[in-house]
């Protein structure tokens, strides 16, 4: 077996047992574990979104496609100048 077929096994089995451990919480203190569940999935939704919204503030804004466009017309020229200068 290679390392990623291990990993796999871990995984399988770990996830096995979580899901037996979560069955044996919920027939023993059922409440607190819904509870803690519920919180959890709202942490991880709200997470998901602060996250996106960091992104979002964080990244810069993308050039404007003329821009974009003046910029490959300028590297387009530049390589063909650099060509005819190999070929001199």
């Amino acid at each position: 077996m290679n390392s990623d077929q291990v990993l796999g096994a871990f995984i399988l089995v770990g996830s096995i047992i979580g899901v037996v451990v979560y069955g044996v919480l919920l027939y023993y203190i059922p409440i607190w574990t819904l509870q803690v569940s519920a919180f959890l999935a709202v942490v991880f939704a709200f997470g998901i979104l602060a996250w996106i919204g960091y992104t979002l503030v964080t990244t810069p804004p993308p050039k404007p496609i003329e821009e974009v466009e003046k910029l490959e017309t300028e590297t387009k020229e530049t390589e063909s100048e650099a060509k005819e200068e190999k070929k001199s």
